[in-house]
């Protein structure tokens, strides 16, 4: 009983300490642009800008091989279009990985475009891209990967927007680097809005795009446990495919607000093994 008693005691305790909002330095370093970050909030929120000389960049001190990633975001407001503003996972390598949150500014009054991709072993090319149902620069939205050895599910508001199967038993890439967790807001004129024809409107700069919530769940490759261990709670059976309402919400978005799916594109591909059921 007394046992029961202790795990209920840290189980609660965990939940507190999960609530609390960590400033940025405690997992984060400014990875480039040094000028163009700003410190709000006693380091509880970082203002990354993009102005004519450059844009700005964070990253996570650690590296991880699975885990929950998530981030506060408030988008660059004006008329955006050109600017990217980014939330993903990098492994650094030169046959990378990555899981791509990629944020597309349009001009004044059209919907921001949201652009998720993934690189395993270095192939990408996996783009899928949703309109927003709402307007990601009037508050903050949170934005969150949740990766295990079995699916990894892009989350919008705890939405689920898109999920990528591990499919590697048929030979499909699935990434397994351990990957470091970064932002970004950079120049993307030459592709990113109406392809590449809607460019930056300077006079508008600086770019801004606020981050909150640099809390991290997830499973350093240094911590001794291995990172498909189902003491985390991310690799639990549960997280290895969506639950009932959840398959819903994600057929309910995806036929609202998805605008283009990389499995349909066959001017792009002849065959995508991962896309067929």
């Amino acid at each position: 009983m007394g046992f029961h008693l202790l795990l209920s005691a840290l189980l609660v305790l965990s939940r507190v300490f999960e609530g609390q909002a960590l400033p940025f330095d405690k997992n984060y370093n400014i990875s480039w642009g040094n000028n163009n970050v700003k410190s709000l909030n006693n380091g509880e929120e970082i203002q990354l800008s993009l102005d004519k000389f450059s844009g700005s960049g964070i990253q996570s001190k650690q590296s991880y091989s699975s885990g929950s990633f998530k981030m506060r975001i408030k988008l660059p407001s004006k008329d955006s279009a050109g600017v990217v503003t980014t939330f993903y996972l990098h492994s650094h390598t030169s046959n990378h990985d990555e899981l791509d949150f990629e944020f597309l500014g349009n001009r004044e009054g059209k919907p921001y475009t949201l652009q998720t991709n993934v690189f395993a072993n270095g192939v990408g090319d996996r783009e899928q891209r949703i309109q927003l149902w709402f307007d990601p620069t009037a508050n903050f939205h949170e934005y969150s990967i949740l990766w295990n050895s079995h699916q990894t599910v892009f989350f919008v508001d705890e939405i689920p927007i898109r999920v990528y199967k591990n499919n590697s038993h048929r030979g499909v890439g699935y990434p397994s680097q351990p990957m470091q967790s970064e932002a970004t807001i950079w120049n993307g004129e030459t592709w990113a809005t109406d392809n590449g024809s809607a460019k930056i409107n300077w006079s508008n700069s600086p770019f801004t795009a606020q981050f909150q919530g640099f809390n991290i769940e997830g499973c350093t490759s240094s911590n001794g446990i291995k990172c498909n261990s189902t003491k985390f709670w991310w690799n639990s059976k549960q997280f290895w495919k969506l639950n009932h309402s959840q398959e819903k919400s994600y057929k309910d978005i995806r036929s609202k607000h998805m605008v283009y799916d990389y499995c349909k594109d066959t001017n792009r591909f002849q065959t995508t093994p991962e896309c067929s059921k």
